[in-house]
């Protein structure tokens, strides 16, 4: 049954449930996965794959146009919420080598993937490289869930250059990816044709990515809005414009919506936190979104045709071509061979080259289904191979982290861990014994701590001598038990008004 067909012919009360399900048995799913090593995103791959025509779900789907869409608006929100959450100081020293992996890293990897393909496969020289700047890439999505699990620790600055690496270079192989296409489609243009070209998509992308985080953090420090809850719906905006403006100036919208998130990373800004976890939630709902959409795209019949020739290529871009772009890229710098290594393993693919290979089908090109399904197989085997080795491969190249990390009191606070229970806030009256008296002439149990003070738009960090004002916002750390002796404590009136 067509999409559209399924649709408009299931009661609504079904679909809400049936989608619920689904979200519900994915969270579920993610806890198994990773305690058995499996990534994820392959579970919603596959998930697609049976829902598919060919599957058991029977749900014809062949919207190129569609996947296309979901892919460019998914990628869009996982790349900005992978740079505001990455640590400026973690991936300043590896600033230059990330940089240099996700540009030169992937043009390397792609002439390679293009060479093999055109000899091996029987491809021309252009659609092998066009094959070869689809794969370049490795996958901000499948790389940022699996380094970002509680049980990856790796040594030294792999772990950061990784995380730079796949969230910088997808600009790169689209840029790879719509200059062989232009090269295909137009035989009489020049190959040299593509140096403005690259030149106007990464500029205008880093241009417009500036801007716009120079912009959006004058609003967000600016602005007082009256419902917490709009300044990610602000966010969430900022994303799309960022894209929309970046791609309608010629401009890599990918490119400019990472630097937006990079660039306000750095920076302090009203409600950061609380900002940074409704996008790390909103990008995995748009992980599970597109893995299952690309899924839905597959046909494994045609799938398995390729087989042969997948295999081939996808263990030449592990063995071969990755390694080649990892040690010439990193050829002299500190790292060690076993370092250049483990980055030559972790070079995950993911749903950006599915989107990608998603560009020939609609150019219409010739082996453009041959090419998304070789695609699929790639990333599938990948995906499987590489991401359920990330850990072991660690532990075996002697690059995992085995000492113990003792979890940061921050994180309990943030997390909502058991420590959240024991933190209360309290409201000085303008009536009240505590106002005109500091924090020493309270008494306060020694059980008791005075972590921060509002006072009007600003926080007092509080000492000793600190007085408090009528108004005062007093967050304490304390045990359950002394909240209502607390509560009194700064509220009650003076002895003279009972």
């Amino acid at each position: 049954m067509a999409l559209v067909e399924l649709i408009g012919s299931t009661p609504l009360d079904r679909l809400l449930a049936g989608l619920a399900l689904f979200l519900l048995v994915s969270v579920g799913l993610s806890k198994v996965a990773m305690r058995f090593g499996v990534p994820v995103l392959m579970l919603f791959l596959l998930a697609g794959m049976v829902a598919g025509s060919e599957g058991p779900g029977g749900i014809a789907f062949d919207y190129p146009r569609l996947i296309e869409l979901i892919g460019v608006v998914s990628l869009a929100f996982i790349l900005f919420s992978g740079g505001l959450d990455t640590s400026w100081d973690d991936i300043r020293p590896v600033l230059r080598h990330g940089v240099t992996l996700s540009t030169l890293g992937v043009l390397v990897t792609a002439l390679s993937v293009g060479v093999f393909t055109h000899w091996a496969l029987g491809f021309t020289l252009l659609e092998g490289v066009l094959l070869g700047a689809i794969v370049a890439s490795t996958d901000a999505a499948a790389v940022f869930s699996i380094l970002r699990g509680k049980d990856v620790r790796l040594k030294g600055r792999l772990k950061p250059l990784l995380e730079l690496e796949s969230g910088s270079n997808d600009p790169m192989a689209v840029f790879l990816t719509l200059a062989m296409l232009q090269l295909i489609t137009t035989p009489d243009l020049s190959p040299l044709s593509i140096v403005p070209f690259f030149i106007l998509q990464m500029g205008m992308g880093a241009l417009v990515g500036v801007l716009v985080s120079r912009f959006a953090l004058g609003v967000l420090n600016r602005i007082r809005l009256e419902y917490d809850g709009l300044y990610p719906v602000f966010t969430v905006g900022l994303v799309l414009l960022t894209y929309g403006i970046s791609d309608l100036l010629d401009g890599n919208g990918f490119l400019a919506v990472y630097l937006v998130g990079v660039l306000l990373a750095k920076e302090q800004f009203a409600r950061k936190r609380s900002i940074m976890v409704f996008h790390d939630g909103l990008a995995w709902l748009m992980q599970i979104l597109m893995f299952v959409t690309l899924g839905l795209q597959v046909f494994p019949s045609r799938l398995a045709e390729v087989v042969p020739q997948g295999l081939a290529v996808a263990l030449f871009l592990l063995l071969v071509a990755r390694p080649i772009a990892v040690f010439t890229v990193l050829a002299f710098t500190r790292f060690t061979i076993r370092e250049k290594l483990y980055v030559a393993w972790v070079g995950l693919r993911g749903a950006a080259p599915i989107v990608l290979a998603v560009f020939p089908l609609l150019a219409q090109i010739d082996r453009a289904d041959k090419i998304f399904h070789l695609v699929f197989f790639i990333v599938l085997t990948s995906v499987l191979l590489q991401g359920t080795l990330t850990v072991p491969m660690a532990r075996w190249l002697r690059v995992y982290d085995t000492a113990p990390q003792p979890r940061s009191p921050m994180a309990f606070v943030m997390d909502d861990g058991n420590i959240s229970s024991d933190l209360m806030e309290v409201t000085v009256p303008a009536k009240a014994e505590a106002v005109g008296r500091s924090i020493i002439d309270l008494h306060l149990p020694k059980e008791a701590l005075i972590v921060l003070i509002g006072r009007a738009d600003e926080l007092v960090v509080p000492r000793g001598d600190t007085v408090f004002e009528a108004g005062d916002r007093v967050l304490l750390l304390t045990s359950a038990e002394l909240r209502p002796t607390l509560r009194d404590l700064f509220t009650r009136p003076p002895s003279d008004d009972v």
